[in-house]
């Protein structure tokens, strides 16, 4: 393993121990209260496809038919959603930006927030109808002011796509209403979800909103979720005759948020228990384990310093979810330079720290020096060599 040390000072990395993970952040008692019941092995989802994700990881904690692409009705509005914020983002639009609702816009049959042809009507007003109450028109409205019609604007959720490594992906509307050939995984789903989350998590409180009222009509939001499971503040509702009743859902509690995504369920009940089932599965049974950046992990010998040595710290936070009952397989292994060398400035690179669960790497960083160390001057030096020298330890 190759770390950025600083030029000319001759570090090379060498593995100084490896233990079990009881420092000084996990204490015994915590772990206990932690580990709970097993694991369940036997959970079995009743959506024909569904995929539970935990946010800050990435990894995937259940999966059932997850790559296998099916319509995915009005939860192809994520994908929308993302185009939208990234324009927000580049400064295209802002949420001030009046939209003019075009005839094609108001056609739009199914979910609806009921814009009027002529109409104008805020960016902001457009993402908060499609978040909210999945509004089709609205939906439209967005695609044809961001890109000049709706079917260049699919062109780029196409595109976006298959950037972010949708693999199990064709978009044929920016709607979700019924077309051939229009499909995701539920693995995409999820993907896609983390990737709208991770990068515009303001998207959250337009898909937390209980209800949104627009020319005079009070619709509340479709996602059943919202005020009624703990936590959950998102994120898409999905339903057509091809596609049934699907759900791309988060929510987050103690810290620990996870995505899951259910497709193809005979009702709304059926969609709401699935869901339900999925997330209570992930609570109940996985932990967010964390280390804070700025934690003090090693002290490292600096035996030119004006001090002796080093305390190295954590240069960025890790996050890593966990089953239960493997906390105590958790293993820390610190990696740090050999043969250190002052003069070092707070912040230098001198070491990583890797946490293992069965010799796999679940999360890493870097370890810097948590302060400056000034080179000894050279009576010191020649004192702690005499020392040395009849074997006495300086204080």
């Amino acid at each position: 393993m190759t770390l950025p040390y600083g030029p000319g000072k001759g570090h090379s990395p060498v593995l100084m121990r490896k233990k079990k993970w009881l420092s000084t952040i996990a204490l015994s008692v915590v772990l206990f209260l932690l580990m709970g019941p097993p694991v369940r092995a036997d959970f079995e989802s009743r959506a024909e496809g569904a995929i539970l994700l935990d946010f800050y990881t990435g990894n995937i904690l259940y999966e059932k038919n997850a790559s296998l692409a099916r319509p995915p009705a009005s939860i192809t509005k994520l994908m929308t959603l993302l185009l939208a914020f990234e324009a927000l983002n580049e400064g295209l639009v802002t949420y001030d930006t009046l939209l003019t609702v075009s005839e094609e816009a108001w056609r739009k049959s199914g979910s609806q927030m009921f814009l009027e042809i002529g109409q104008e009507v805020s960016f902001r007003d457009l993402i908060t109808g499609i978040s909210v109450v999945s509004a089709n028109d609205a939906c439209v409205v967005v695609a044809e002011h961001l890109t000049g019609s709706e079917g260049v604007f699919v062109g780029a959720m196409n595109e976006k796509a298959a950037e972010i490594g949708l693999k199990h992906t064709t978009f044929k509307n920016a709607t979700g209403l019924p077309a051939e050939g229009h499909v995701m995984s539920p693995l995409d789903i999820a993907i896609l979800s983390r990737h709208l989350l991770t990068k515009y998590p303001q998207v959250l409180e337009f898909e937390s909103q209980r209800e949104f009222t627009f020319n005079g009509i009070k619709q509340y939001n479709r996602n059943p979720l919202i005020a009624r499971y703990e936590g959950a503040d998102g994120l898409k509702t999905g339903w057509t005759e091809e596609a049934g009743f699907c759900l791309a859902a988060t929510a987050q509690r103690e810290g620990l948020r996870l995505i899951g995504v259910v497709l193809n369920t005979p009702s709304e009940r059926a969609r709401l228990t699935a869901a339900v089932e999925l997330l209570d599965y992930g609570f109940a049974n996985f932990r967010l384990y964390e280390i804070p950046a700025g934690e003090i992990i090693e002290d490292v010998p600096v035996p030119n310093g004006r001090i002796l040595s080093v305390p190295l710290k954590t240069a960025s936070p890790l996050a890593l979810t966990v089953a239960r009952n493997r906390i105590m397989e958790l293993e820390q292994e610190v990696m740090v330079a050999d043969n250190v060398r002052a003069p070092i400035k707070t912040g230098e690179a001198l070491g990583r720290l890797q946490i293992k669960l069965g010799g796999q790497v679940l999360a890493e960083t870097e370890l810097v020096a948590a302060e400056d160390v000034a080179r000894a001057n050279i009576l010191v030096r020649i004192f702690r060599w005499l020392l040395s020298l009849v074997k006495i330890k300086p204080a």
